[in-house]
């Protein structure tokens, strides 16, 4: 059964129920903008890998040259998304969680 609030108790909680709201867009404003960064970031290293891997291969004195370097600049670039990916998948995680923590006391406050 619900206790009886008077106006300053309903006006106290509304008042935590909002700091924590805005403490949770606050967070989660925070996780994308490093997310997005974190993509701008990988996509800038990209680019400047495969515009140095083009001029490596217009100076490739032999056809079995130009081969290493396509082969070398695949590896690295594979590695490279895998290991991307891995990170922002973390950083998604990381931020589900930090956005499930308000839920998470609510729930357990009750």
């Amino acid at each position: 059964m619900m206790k009886n609030m008077n106006f300053d108790e309903f006006q106290k909680a509304g008042q935590s129920n909002m700091d924590a709201a805005m403490k949770m867009f606050g967070e989660w404003n925070k996780g994308w903008q490093a997310i997005a960064a974190e993509f701008s970031d990988y996509t800038k290293r990209s680019f400047e890998e495969g515009t140095a891997t083009f001029e490596k291969l217009l100076s490739a004195k032999s056809v079995e040259q130009a081969i290493e370097i396509q082969t070398g600049f695949a590896k690295r670039a594979y590695d490279g998304y895998m290991h991307q990916m891995s990170k922002i998948g973390g950083m998604y995680a990381d931020l589900a969680k930090e956005a499930y923590k308000p839920v998470e006391k609510a729930l357990n406050a009750r």
